[in-house]
């Protein structure tokens, strides 16, 4: 008997390219430790933020949407590594490494940006007039926001945090990019 012919319409895919190790050996490795940072870290930009008072809602709620966002992408892609999941879906890791720390590079210093502006836009209260109380001379800049020490504290803090997981993310797309490169 003749041997079948082979079936055109089944296609082959090829195995995924992971660099890095599955399971609890990730957290070893410079990547791993460096998207543990990036998941405490931005809790912390995510918890600050929304412990202050939000004197512009509109430039924190973009804060609060990419560290929200960013804490829960980095969390799923950990946890693709640590439970092993990455090697059963069929993709280039490598370069979804690259392409999410890039993107999430970009997110996270748009909003640094944005909580750095908040926080310097600190305004303080000046009479102008002595017979109309709190009124009010405005900087030079188009924001301005009243905030106690104790707010502008939380900013502050908040500004370096997103400072701190901009630059983890950063150093991730690097050494994601290097590995991408070999």
């Amino acid at each position: 008997m003749s041997e079948p012919a082979a079936n055109p319409a089944v296609t082959a895919f090829p195995a995924p390219t992971i660099s890095l190790p599955l399971g609890l050996q990730i957290l070893r490795t410079y990547s791993g430790a460096l998207i543990c940072l990036e998941i405490i870290f931005g809790g912390l930009v995510w918890i600050l933020v929304a412990s202050s008072n939000v004197p512009v809602p509109l430039l924190q709620g973009w804060v609060m949407f990419v560290s929200v966002s960013t804490f829960f992408c980095s969390s799923v892609y950990l946890l693709l590594f640590l439970l092993g999941l990455a090697d059963r879906i069929n993709t280039d890791w490598n370069l979804m490494d690259v392409l999410y720390h890039f993107t999430a590079l970009l997110l996270y210093f748009s909003a640094l940006v944005l909580e750095a502006a908040v926080t310097a836009a600190r305004g303080v209260i000046r009479s102008t007039n002595s017979s109309i109380p709190g009124c009010v001379t405005a900087p030079s800049g188009n924001i301005l926001t009243f905030l106690d020490n104790r707010q502008y504290s939380i900013n502050v803090a908040a500004t370096i945090f997103a400072f701190v997981v901009t630059l983890c993310y950063a150093c991730s797309m690097f050494m994601g990019f290097r590995r991408w490169q070999m």
